[in-house]
């Protein structure tokens, strides 16, 4: 089957070779949350030496799984991976294999791709402001499509880059409260900016291929893409009317979203009801996307290790080594809401998940840093826990440990990712 010849092209990618890959159960009693805190728990009771920190496990079936999703969903749209959602080698490494392009903000990331033995025409370098010394980077290495949204840019693009071919990158009409977070506050033309923009990029000589949008990340409002669409049809007609060679390529951005709150399925239902009304005349039509948190999100779980414990009455407060500065800095930065699942570091039968004893406890989960503001959650019902047990955070690979930090000395940096698949992947 497809997903199987697509999981032996994973496990034999740069970034996922070599590794030891654990094997998870996938039948009709076990579902991959499950699974995933299956291989958790005979981690840290059988693992020699002893795991004595914070681990994250990857799921490559769940990778494999949701690329196959959107290809069925957005039929000819090849997603460009925004790399900056989390940089794990092994997950860009199966995306890679499978044949994502990748959106890159930044030489590092670049250089992280590349060193993966992605060809250079498989990267957009997709930020519309850019320091000369980085346009210079994207240059040499042959990254040669990229956006911009002022006349600022085109003239730095015209200096250091002119061979570059450009996006225009434009604001989403509307897209205020249609995502998590908008974009728009930073970055994209207006509909009074567009004709300037292309007027200068015609002058400079540099060739405009197309048109691109962000509608925002982790959208709920799907309506929004319709809007951008029509949006973005109205500055292909603009070119056109300037005179400008055909536009050929038009990128709808991310803001998808898988797990339980996806909308990915009406999203995609939208988007291609709106290529087919706003472009359904435009011949050769390349459409790509950049998915960020839906290929992140889901397939990554995190281990994290008690380490204190107070009893006040009924209340249990316990520190993890993982919080704010860490992984779980997506509690606050993300509204991510945290439904921890203890598991026991012992192996002794009925000793499992805080031991015999159905009784719970609410419960306060510190992380490690002396901060008052590194709370993973108040009030939430736990079993009785000891020192040595675990806790597991599932669905923590969207912007977590891209932005951690090394406050107070503590760094998810270094933290070990175990790699997973499901047995009938391959």
């Amino acid at each position: 089957m497809a997903e199987a010849a697509a999981m032996r092209a994973v496990l034999e990618a740069p970034g996922v070779k070599g590794l030891e890959v654990h094997r998870l159960p996938c039948d009709d009693a076990t579902n991959d949350k499950d699974a995933v805190t299956g291989l958790i728990r005979r981690i840290v009771v059988t693992a020699d030496p002893p795991v004595k920190s914070a681990f994250s496990v990857l799921n490559l079936g769940e990778v494999v799984e949701l690329f196959a999703a959107w290809r069925r969903g957005l039929k000819g749209v090849p997603p460009y991976y925004a790399v900056k959602c989390n940089t794990n080698p092994a997950l860009l490494g199966a995306l890679a294999a499978l044949g994502a392009g990748f959106d890159c903000a930044s030489p590092a990331e670049m250089d992280a791709v590349l060193a993966l033995g992605v060809t250079a025409d498989r990267i957009i370098y997709a930020n519309p402001c850019k320091p000369e010394a980085h346009i210079e980077h994207a240059a040499r290495v042959g990254v040669d499509l990229t956006t911009f949204d002022s006349v600022e840019e085109v003239d730095k693009l015209r200096r250091f880059h002119p061979r570059c071919r450009l996006l225009l990158r434009l604001k989403v009409p509307d897209a205020g409260d249609a995502a998590r977070w908008d974009l728009g506050t930073k970055y994209g033309a207006r509909q009074e900016e567009v004709a300037p923009l292309l007027r200068a990029a015609q002058s400079a000589g540099l060739a405009v291929s197309g048109v691109a949008f962000h509608v925002g990340s982790a959208v709920s409002r799907v309506g929004v893409y319709d809007a951008a669409v029509e949006a973005a049809r109205a500055v292909f007609d603009a070119a056109a009317a300037r005179g400008m060679p055909p536009m050929r390529i038009l990128d709808i951005g991310g803001g998808f979203m898988a797990g339980a709150a996806s909308t990915f399925q009406d999203a995609c239902d939208v988007i291609n009801s709106a290529l087919t009304r706003h472009f359904g005349d435009v011949p050769g039509l390349q459409v790509i996307g950049e998915p960020g948190r839906y290929f992140a999100e889901t397939p990554f779980t995190l281990a994290a290790r008690v380490f204190g414990k107070r009893a006040r009455g009924e209340v249990r407060e316990y520190w993890i080594d993982d919080g704010f500065y860490g992984t779980l800095c997506c509690v606050h930065v993300e509204n991510y809401v945290p439904r921890p699942v203890p598991v026991s570091s012992r192996a002794a039968a009925g000793d499992d998940e805080g031991g015999e004893s159905d009784e719970t406890h609410p419960s306060t989960v510190f992380g490690p840093t002396c901060d008052s503001l590194d709370v993973v959650v108040k009030g939430y019902h736990l079993p009785e826990l000891r020192i040595g047990d675990w806790l597991v955070f599932h669905e923590v690979g969207a912007y977590t440990t891209v932005l951690s930090c090394n406050f107070n000395g503590f760094s998810a940096s270094d933290m070990k990712t175990y790699v997973a698949y499901t047995y009938y992947s391959v």
